[in-house]
């Protein structure tokens, strides 16, 4: 295994005198992509700036190998030319003057976005400026590259576009990269492996379908979308069995019984959420969902157990 870009032992990181993360450890290797989540405010544009060097640490350090990219939130580019902004972060970056263009059409081109070359910054679109933006941290060529929320702000067809080309985009053996990312489904997309951040502590680190699979604690697995939770189950009180909604059917030989208590139209069905006597699920049904207040059967096919 190759020896990490970065890494950090033990970081706590304050604002005033609230703690924001407590005792962070965490480490970046060549070649992968990792995704940060978490909830809001739970950290993670703070750890994005104690890992830069950019917020000093209370406690703990950072150990980074080379240098590091940091593309923030916010697209902001100088009024001038698309190509100019990328030119001028590599002059910034003090790469040699006979680079710097070859370099900055290169990085626009990885991003889809060599046409905007010649066009002002001024006339661009949302999708467009987050891909320049882009495009002006990976031509830079650090060791380690982080975006923080690179995809925020934009509707939904542009998103889409954008999460397909950033995923080849951010692929380099040499380099480690870091993405803080609101949406799971924008993890899933991108990375090798994923850092669920609560609450200011780092609470899983694994590869996405494993989390998903078995969240280690309750905490993470409410995060990723387990809703449902039921105790006594199997005639085990001493557990608990929490669930997502795949792991929910609506089954007329199921052996629970639920009351449905809320029926939400969804795009491709309805989300039907259930009160059982053992707690309460949530469902996703393809056709004619039942209504609310009807009594039906419930089939169960997964979850994960954790002490009740």
């Amino acid at each position: 295994m190759s020896a990490p870009l970065l890494a950090c032992r033990g970081l706590t990181v304050a604002r005033g005198r609230r703690e924001i993360l407590h005792a962070i450890d965490l480490e970046l290797r060549p070649g992968e992509v990792v995704a940060l989540l978490g909830p809001n405010g739970a950290g993670k544009s703070t750890l994005l700036g104690a890992l830069a060097g950019a917020l000093p640490p209370v406690s703990g350090a950072v150990e980074l190998h080379g240098r590091v990219a940091v593309a923030l939130q916010s697209p902001d580019l100088a009024r001038r030319s698309v190509l100019a902004n990328v030119v001028a972060a590599l002059a910034w970056w003090g790469v040699p003057r006979p680079e710097r263009h070859p370099r900055a059409r290169a990085a626009l081109a990885t991003l889809g976005a060599e046409h905007l070359a010649a066009r002002p910054a001024s006339e661009l679109s949302g999708g467009e400026r987050r891909r320049v933006h882009l495009a002006r941290a990976i031509a830079v060529a650090p060791d380690v590259l982080m975006l923080d929320e690179p995809f925020a702000g934009l509707d939904g067809a542009a998103r889409s576009d954008l999460l397909a080309d950033v995923t080849g985009a951010l692929r380099d053996p040499a380099r480690a990269t870091l993405v803080v990312v609101h949406d799971r489904a924008e993890a899933w997309a991108l990375a090798d492996r994923l850092l669920v951040l609560i609450g200011g502590e780092l609470l899983a680190d694994g590869a996405p379908g494993e989390l998903l699979a078995a969240p280690p604690s309750p905490p993470v697995a409410r995060f990723l979308g387990y809703d449902g939770e039921l105790r006594g189950v199997d005639g085990e009180e001493s557990e608990r069995l929490l669930t997502r909604p795949g792991h929910v059917a609506l089954d007329p030989r199921g052996r629970l019984e639920a009351t449905v208590t809320r029926v939400i139209p969804t795009e491709d069905g309805a989300r039907v959420e259930l009160s059982l006597a053992q707690g309460r699920l949530s469902a996703t049904v393809d056709g004619p969902p039942p209504a609310a207040g009807a009594r039906v059967r419930v089939a169960l096919r997964g979850g994960v157990r954790f002490p009740a």
